[in-house]
């Protein structure tokens, strides 16, 4: 870790619910790891867990802990339905033999030689005539993308195409669509979300200061919040999000069973600690009777921030924000059977504290991540 992200994670103060995802990971992957993927330092976890042992929250986690053993176990279930070969192999089926034989090759360990070759339509005694024989040096590239695409497509957990996993590779975006195509990979797929917040009352509403101008000059400049629900096997999860607009980071997050004021001004409080309490940052939120509501502006008021409402009914004056729902829909949720809320939560922790802030390549920065983004900008 380099000292610019040391003395970050050294002033940075995390919320009662961080903490207990974070406890989570420790206890399921090791706190070494938890540490690296969550950039903290170990020392940080096992403090965390000593205070939550003297409390007696052991009982609790350990619940906890047997509900993700059951997601996962039906996570790794649903995966191997996934890759069965008929899907990986089903991109290759107009294409010449050698391919067909090379996708072969590299599946070879995971299915019998004669079930791929009966679905792909080639003969045994062809395959293995082809195996005795060096394959084309195009063939072998070919099979070397492929090996090298289906890894990086799996480190995203399916949630990035062409142009994302094209900047990990550093390898062409037709090549590397051409190999998804071949391999019957697919980026997990957009679907329609209905808004959840209420923008039907009489509650004071504070003016539009960004006129969907998405852009900011520095960190803690603009916040922009939002409420989405999550459906469990229990009901559902709702989720309030503070994204800063200049690194387009989540800096604050909350979840509850309800959709409250509460709900929201956790999540700023959140924003707030991570943030070291600045002053003087634009709000901006929808209209939603949560962010209208007297607990959201005396907390705005406390701090020094300036609220900013969309119009009614425009979902483009909040559009940084709905593009980050629809991201975390598409990628983390959509597919996804969440039996309880606390899996659902467990999930949601994953990708915005894992994956989103910390891994995901993201257009408009360039193609860093939200962390690196902010990193490569410390003086």
């Amino acid at each position: 870790m380099t000292k610019k992200a040391e003395a970050k994670t050294e002033r940075t103060r995390y919320s009662a619910e961080f903490k207990q995802q974070a406890l989570l990971r420790a206890v399921k992957d090791g706190v070494s790891v938890a540490a690296r993927d969550l950039g903290l330092q170990p020392a940080q976890i096992y403090a965390w867990r000593g205070k939550a042992q003297q409390q007696g929250q052991d009982a609790e986690a350990r619940r906890l802990i047997e509900s993700e053993h059951a997601r996962l176990k039906r996570e790794v279930a649903r995966l191997e339905e996934e890759n069965a070969f008929p899907k990986k192999g089903g991109g290759v089926l107009r294409e010449t033999a050698e391919v067909k034989y090379a996708t072969m090759k590299a599946h070879e360990d995971e299915f019998a030689v004669r079930l791929m070759c009966r679905l792909l339509k080639v003969s045994p005694s062809g395959y293995y005539a082809w195996r005795g024989r060096k394959p084309s040096a195009r063939v072998q590239r070919r099979a070397e993308l492929d090996i090298k695409v289906k890894a990086v497509f799996a480190a995203e957990r399916s949630r990035a195409g062409a142009p994302r996993l094209s900047k990990r590779l550093g390898a062409g975006r037709r090549q590397v669509a051409e190999s998804l195509r071949r391999q019957g990979l697919r980026a997990k797929a957009a679907r329609q979300f209905k808004a959840t917040t209420n923008s039907k009352h009489t509650l004071p509403v504070a003016e539009d200061l960004l006129q969907q101008d998405f852009t900011a000059g520095r960190s803690d400049q603009v916040w922009v919040g939002d409420i989405t629900c999550i459906d469990t096997g229990e009901g559902r999860l709702y989720l309030a999000a503070v994204l800063d607009l200049f690194s387009r980071k989540v800096v604050g997050w909350s979840m509850s069973e309800r959709m409250t004021a509460t709900l929201v001004c956790d999540a700023l409080r959140m924003a707030q600690f991570r943030r070291q309490r600045p002053r003087g940052v634009i709000v901006h939120t929808d209209r939603g009777s949560q962010y209208c509501s007297r607990e959201h502006r005396a907390l705005l008021d406390a701090h020094g921030l300036i609220a900013s409402i969309s119009a009614k009914g425009n979902c483009y004056d909040n559009a940084a924000m709905e593009s980050w729902n629809h991201s975390l829909k598409v990628e983390a949720i959509h597919g996804e059977h969440f039996a309880t809320r606390e899996e659902a939560k467990a999930h949601v922790f994953d990708y915005i504290e894992v994956y989103y802030n910390r891994n995901r390549l993201h257009s408009t920065l360039g193609y860093l991540s939200p962390e690196e983004f902010e990193l490569s900008r410390v003086p």
